[in-house]
C-alpha cells in the first residue's frame, strides 16, 4: 500500500512539474514576443543612445558581460538580445560581441559558488579551480574569435549565410518583418492597454527572467537532478560523452550556470577530477544555446542569425580546444594554478573576480571610448 501511494505521489508530481515545463516554455515565448514588439515601438533618445554606443565592439562586449553578472543569466540576456534584434533596433554586427560579453558574464555564478568551500582550504583550492575553468574557456574563446569577428566578421558572415536557409528576408535594415506567433493577440492587447513602450519592455525583461526561471527549476526537478546523481561516474568517464551530456542537460534546463554549478562540489569533494571536467563545462557553454534558437523564432534572418552565432561561437570554442591534449591543458592548468594561489591568500580570489568582471571591462570602455 505504501509503495503504491509513494509512485502515485511520484506521478502526481512528475505531471505536475510537466504542466510547469509546458507552462514555462509558453511564458518565456510569449515574452520575447511582448519585448520584440515594445523594442520595435521604441524610438526613445536615451534607447537610441546606448545603442549607438553598441557599436563599439568593447563597449558591447561590456555591457553583455557586465548585465549578465548582474542578472547571473546569460540566456535571459541573449534571448532579450535576439529579441532586440528582430525588432530591428540592433544589427547582428552590434549584437555579437554583446552574446560574447554574455558567454564571460554568466560564469561569474560558478565562481561564486567555489567560495562557499573558502574554510576548507584543499576543498576550496578544487572548487575555485573548477569554477575559473568555466570562465576561462569563454574568456579565451572570445579572445581568439572576436578579433576574428571585428575584422573579418568570421561568425555573423558564415550565420548570415546558414541563416539564408531558414528565413525568406534579406533585410537587415528598413522594416520589421516577423512572422505572428500565437501569442501575438495577447502581446498586441498589452501593448496597446499599456501604450508606453518603455513600461512594456521592463516588462517583458521581468517576464523573459522569470519564464526562463521557471524552466531551469521544472527541467532540472523533472529531468536532470535524478539522472544526474544515478550516473555520475558514467558522465564523466570518456571525454565525448561528458562533453554530450554536458550539451543534453544544459540544453535541458537552459541554464549552463546550473549544470557547471553541479560540477564544482564534485571536483571539490575529489569525486571528478578537473581535466575530466572540463569537456562537461565545454558541453554545458553548447547547451545554453538553446534559448536563442528558441527566441529567434520570429524567423527574422537577423534574429536566427545571431542565435546562429551564439551556437557557432561556443561550437568553435569547443573545436578549438577539445580535440587537442595540449591546448585542452591550458585552461585547465591556468585555472589549477590560480587555485593554488588564492589558497596561499585568500583575496586573489576576490581580486580575481573584481578584474575580471568589473575592473577590466571599464578599462576597456575607457581607452576604447573614442
Amino acid at each position: 500500500m505504501e509503495s503504491e501511494e509513494l509512485s502515485k505521489s511520484n506521478v502526481s508530481k512528475k505531471v505536475k512539474n510537466y504542466i510547469q515545463v509546458g507552462l514555462g516554455l509558453l511564458l518565456f515565448i510569449f515574452s520575447i514576443d511582448l519585448l520584440t514588439v515594445s523594442m520595435g515601438a521604441i524610438n526613445d533618445t536615451v534607447a537610441n543612445e546606448i545603442l549607438l554606443a553598441t557599436r563599439n565592439p568593447f563597449i558591447s562586449l561590456f555591457i553583455g558581460l557586465l548585465v549578465t553578472a548582474l542578472i547571473q543569466s546569460s540566456s535571459t540576456v541573449t534571448a532579450s538580445i535576439v529579441a532586440i534584434v528582430a525588432s530591428g533596433n540592433m544589427t547582428l554586427q552590434q549584437a555579437v560581441p554583446m552574446v560574447l560579453g554574455a558567454n564571460i558574464g554568466t560564469t561569474l555564478t560558478s565562481t561564486l559558488v567555489s567560495f562557499s568551500f573558502i574554510m576548507k582550504k584543499k576543498e576550496f583550492r578544487r572548487a575555485l579551480s573548477a569554477g575559473i575553468l568555466h570562465d576561462l574557456f569563454n574568456i579565451l574563446s572570445v579572445i581568439i574569435l572576436l578579433p576574428l569577428e571585428i575584422y573579418f566578421g568570421f561568425l555573423s558572415k558564415i550565420a548570415v549565410q546558414i541563416a539564408s536557409l531558414f528565413a525568406t528576408d534579406n533585410a537587415f535594415e528598413g522594416p520589421i518583418v516577423y512572422n505572428k506567433i500565437f501569442t501575438r493577440p495577447l502581446t498586441q492587447w498589452i501593448t496597446d492597454h499599456i501604450s508606453i513602450p518603455f513600461v512594456t519592455m521592463i516588462l517583458a525583461v521581468f517576464l523573459v527572467f522569470g519564464a526562463i526561471k521557471v524552466l531551469s527549476s521544472t527541467m532540472y526537478k523533472t529531468f536532470v537532478l535524478d539522472n544526474f546523481n544515478r550516473i555520475n561516474d558514467l558522465i564523466f568517464k570518456k571525454s565525448g560523452l561528458s562533453f554530450i551530456y554536458g550539451t543534453f542537460f544544459t540544453a535541458l534546463v537552459q541554464s549552463s550556470t546550473v549544470t557547471t554549478s553541479l560540477v564544482v562540489p564534485l571536483v571539490a569533494n575529489r569525486k571528478v577530477s578537473l581535466a575530466k571536467s572540463f569537456p562537461f563545462i565545454v558541453g554545458a557553454n553548447l547547451g545554453t544555446t538553446i534559448t536563442a534558437v528558441i527566441a529567434s523564432v520570429y524567423k527574422t534572418e537577423a534574429a536566427i542569425a545571431l542565435a546562429i552565432v551564439h551556437i557557432l561561437f561556443n561550437g568553435f570554442g569547443a573545436l578549438i580546444f577539445l580535440p587537442f591534449p595540449r591546448l585542452r591543458n591550458i585552461p585547465v592548468q591556468i585555472a589549477r594554478f590560480m587555485g593554488k594561489s588564492a589558497v596561499k591568500n585568500r583575496v586573489i580570489g576576490f581580486a580575481y573576480i573584481l578584474l575580471t568582471f568589473f575592473i577590466i571591462p571599464f578599462l576597456l570602455i575607457f581607452f576604447s571610448r573614442d
